[in-house]
C-alpha cells in the first residue's frame, strides 16, 4: 500500500476514535496498523488496528471498519503449541455485521458480499454496547454498516500472522511503500 493512502486511513480511523469518544495518546495514533490483504482495495477489504497489548496470555485492540469495509474470512489457528485465538468483540460506535459458522442464508444477510471468499453467513448484528465472543477456529468475518463501527477486541494471545483465509489470495502482512 501506498504511504499517502496508509496515511488517509489513519487519519480515517482516527476520526472514527473520536466519535466513538476513544482517547488515544500520541504513542497509540502512531501504531495505528492498517490492512489492506495485499488486494490494494482498502476501503472495501481492509480494517484498521491499534493493539494496546499482545502478552503471552492476553490481548487487547481497538479495530475501526470504515463505512461499508469489510474484514475477510478467517480462522485463528492453533498456534506454537496454544489453541486458536479466542475474543470478543464489543461495539463502541456504528453497526457491526458479523457473520461466524452457523445456520445462515447468504441471501438474507444485511451485509454487501465482499469481493473476497466467503462461506458463513449466521448473521449478529452489534450495535453500540453490544458484544460476542468467537471461539477458536471459528470462521467468521465483519463489515461495517453506513456509518462504520468502531470494535473492542479482548482476546486470548493474538497470531494473526498465522490466521487462515478462506480466500486464498489474501495476505495480513502489512506492507506500506514510499
Amino acid at each position: 500500500m501506498k504511504r499517502d493512502i496508509y496515511e488517509k486511513q489513519v487519519a480515517s480511523a482516527l476520526e472514527m476514535y473520536e466519535k466513538a469518544s476513544i482517547i488515544l495518546n500520541d504513542d497509540e495514533k502512531n501504531r495505528i496498523e492498517v490492512v489492506d490483504f495485499e488486494l490494494g482495495r482498502v476501503n472495501e477489504v481492509g480494517l484498521q488496528i491499534l493493539t494496546y497489548i499482545n502478552t503471552e496470555r492476553v490481548c487487547a485492540k481497538e479495530m475501526v471498519l470504515l463505512p461499508g469495509q469489510t474484514c475477510p474470512e478467517h480462522k485463528h489457528v492453533p498456534t506454537n503449541g496454544m489453541q486458536g485465538k479466542e475474543e470478543t468483540f464489543r461495539c463502541r460506535y456504528g453497526k457491526v455485521y458479523l457473520y461466524v459458522t452457523g445456520e445462515g442464508d447468504k441471501n438474507k444477510i444485511a451485509a454487501k458480499i465482499p469481493p473476497t471468499d466467503v462461506s458463513v453467513f449466521h448473521e449478529v448484528i452489534l450495535c453500540p454496547g453490544e458484544q460476542y465472543t468467537i471461539y477458536p477456529e471459528t470462521w467468521h468475518w465483519f463489515q461495517a454498516g453506513e456509518d462504520g463501527a468502531v470494535i473492542s477486541e479482548f482476546s486470548t494471545r493474538s497470531t494473526d500472522e498465522t490466521d487462515q483465509f478462506t480466500d486464498k489470495r489474501l495476505v495480513r502482512e502489512v506492507k506500506i511503500e514510499d
